[in-house]
């Protein structure tokens, strides 16, 4: 991360590094809101506001997932502080989901509501998926990880579970099937990623990368010491 923002102390690279994200992860929503007040949400403007909060969550989950990955396997130890944001924007694109297809297309319309769980799989796998996400949501905070302890990190592995959900649910929603395995399989990539046979091969190879990399400075700083005593 460093080699990315060279000029920048670890402050100004953490400040930019949540505005960035706070920014990212607003913008499907921005977007989403402009087209929707000049009306260019299409023939159809629910089933696209509800694809265009869906996929966003999705996606922010998946981003919250690589954070633990890239700070043990790349050193990039500045990301910890933005998967809770990132988790936590997930959560809101999932509640205006919900909202939008609750409120505006069944119009709060219990029994239709009902009629679509009973009927429609892809909506019980939906809502499971928030469901598992509440308490997910409501223990991000530091008091909630003091409070929990060990327990706390138990919980959270449900997130592995929604992220199943929600691929699952996207799958039934979206057009095309491709960009769902895509997400499907970096999920995979990232649950294998817990594995220690997996793991410790590559942290293994991430030492030995650092190594290689000190070993040419270390050399530089020999070479100098003799001249600066001369």
């Amino acid at each position: 991360m460093n080699t990315l923002l060279p000029k920048l102390d670890r402050h100004a690279q953490a400040r930019l590094l949540r505005i960035a994200t706070h920014a990212g992860a607003l913008l499907p929503l921005a977007l989403l809101f402009y087209d929707f007040w000049y009306y260019r949400l299409g023939a159809d403007p629910v089933r696209e506001a509800i694809l265009r909060t869906g996929k966003p969550a999705l996606i922010l989950l998946l981003l919250s997932l690589t954070i633990t990955p890239l700070m043990s396997l790349a050193g990039w130890k500045q990301l910890q502080p933005l998967r809770r944001p990132l988790g936590l924007y997930a959560f809101l694109y999932v509640c205006v989901h919900l909202a939008i297809f609750v409120g505006v297309d069944y119009e709060l319309n219990l029994r239709l509501i009902l009629d679509g769980l009973v009927n429609n799989p892809y909506v019980v796998v939906g809502f499971t998926a928030f469901l598992l996400l509440i308490p997910l949501a409501v223990t991000s905070t530091k008091a909630s990880m003091r409070r929990l302890g060990k327990n706390w990190k138990r919980l959270h592995k449900l997130v592995y579970a929604v992220g199943v959900l929600a691929i699952w649910h996207f799958l039934w929603l979206a057009k095309d099937n491709g960009e769902a395995l895509i997400y499907a399989g970096i999920l995979a990539f990232l649950f294998l990623l817990r594995f220690q046979p997996i793991r410790q091969p590559l942290m293994r190879w991430r030492r030995a990368l650092q190594n290689r990399r000190r070993r040419p400075a270390a050399s530089k700083r020999a070479a100098i010491q003799p001249e600066a005593e001369l």
